[in-house]
């Protein structure tokens, strides 16, 4: 299926693979309902640190006799699947798990058992939200069946508050009966009142800011340039030195590393990337650079086109993703078109590094286009897959019409 129609066969494919788990779990006779409700209790965007993050939430799981707990564990390897081969992030939203939907400890175990070291390699961390004594019981039980080195990357975190110094919180998908348990938690604490769960008020950026604010206030800030400092580095430097480096972008890197150089960029000081011995460095920041945009840089009007993409036939979605991007305002148009010019000079180079554009949409989708409120659930990633993948295949049809005068290319 792979090889038999050029371009649809591939950019099918993800929604093919959402329609047969889609499938597995109707095949048993969940109500549509359970269904819905499972597919959209994974979501997927990015830490604070360029690393995949992927949130379930047990609160909407049906009760145990409405479900195949075989299934559901296809379903959680199918969703790990597309992702395991970069650095990862899991976050568990424990709360709601009641004896009606708990899964038997038997399946808990079999669970375990397939979630095999290609599944633990590169997570980094699983945070779980809200934990109980029944977490603490489970996790005593199967101790001696967990590495050492595992078991390091299980972080308890009590309150939703403690998630925002890790990841960015107002993307998660944060279902209401665990924000209102959250409250009643800290309600709860003894010995004053609950600690404020809202972000303090920013601080107003420096002129020589790079993350964090708009596109116009960086172009402002540095003479009009058209393409910010950081996206111009980065993307130079990783021309030059990283286009054939294997599973570019999939990494990370060091998170104080990462600050640090956030910090160089913000203070408006030079950043010579030579000096960290690390190509996944500057990938990481151009990632960083491109999720801490106020407005994303495809802009929110992009999102709800986005999603409408599955609904175009196949052979229609280059030219409606051409109409799409041909959409946006110019100085938009003039990064996007900087940006994919590159992506598309790396998928080149796929024999070598292994980033296809199928891999880099992986990466790079949830980074140029999200909602204004809200994380992507993964029912919602499968187009916004798809049309950054034909942005990276298509790049020449794509952006070949609309050519700016003060268009810049890497």
């Amino acid at each position: 299926m792979l090889f038999c129609c050029p371009q649809v066969a591939k950019n099918d494919m993800n929604a093919a693979l959402n329609q047969f788990l889609y499938g597995l779990l109707q095949k048993h006779q969940i109500t549509a309902t359970n269904d819905i409700m499972l597919l959209h209790q994974c979501s997927v965007c990015d830490d604070n640190y360029g690393r995949k993050l992927i949130v379930f939430s047990s609160c909407c799981l049906p009760p145990s006799h409405e479900l195949n707990h075989r299934r559901l564990l296809e379903y959680l390897k199918f969703t790990l699947d597309q992702y395991v081969e970069m650095d990862y992030i899991l976050v568990y939203f424990h709360h709601g798990l009641r004896s009606s939907n708990k899964p038997s400890l038997k399946w808990l175990r079999e669970a375990y058992g397939e979630f095999d070291r290609k599944y633990k390699k590169n997570l980094k961390t699983l945070y779980v939200v809200h934990p109980t004594n029944f977490i603490r019981i489970v996790w005593n039980i199967f101790k001696p069946l967990i590495s050492h080195k595992f078991g390091k990357k299980l972080t308890y975190v009590n309150y939703l508050a403690e998630l925002r110094e890790h990841l960015n919180y107002e993307q998660l998908i944060i279902p209401p009966d665990v924000l209102r348990h959250d409250e009643k938690l800290r309600a709860a604490q003894k010995g004053g009142p609950p600690p404020s769960a809202r972000t303090p008020p920013p601080r107003p950026p420096l002129p020589t800011q790079q993350f964090g604010v708009s596109l116009q206030y960086i172009r402002e800030k540095n003479r009009e340039a058209l393409i910010p400092p950081v996206l111009s580095q980065t993307v130079n430097y990783l021309k030059e030195k990283g286009l054939r480096t294997e599973g570019i972008f999939r990494r990370s890197a060091r998170v104080q590393l990462i600050k640090d150089v956030q910090k160089l960029y913000n203070l408006g000081k030079p950043v010579n990337f030579d000096e960290y011995g690390d190509v996944h460095v500057p990938a990481v920041i151009l990632k960083t650079f491109l999720r801490e945009l106020p407005e994303p840089l495809l802009t929110f009007r992009v999102y709800s086109q986005v999603q409408e993409l599955l609904a175009v036939e196949s052979s229609l979605r280059v030219s409606r993703c051409k109409q799409i991007v041909e959409s946006l305002p110019e100085h938009n148009f003039i990064v996007t078109k900087f940006l994919l010019c590159f992506l598309h000079m790396v998928s080149q180079e796929s024999i070598m590094n292994k980033m296809s554009p199928s891999n880099l949409a992986c990466v790079f989708g949830v980074n140029l286009v999200w909602p204004r409120h809200g994380s992507i659930s993964l029912s919602a990633l499968t187009p916004i897959n798809i049309f950054t993948e034909i942005l990276i295949e298509h790049f020449h049809t794509v952006f070949g019409s609309r050519c700016p005068p003060t268009q810049v290319t890497p």
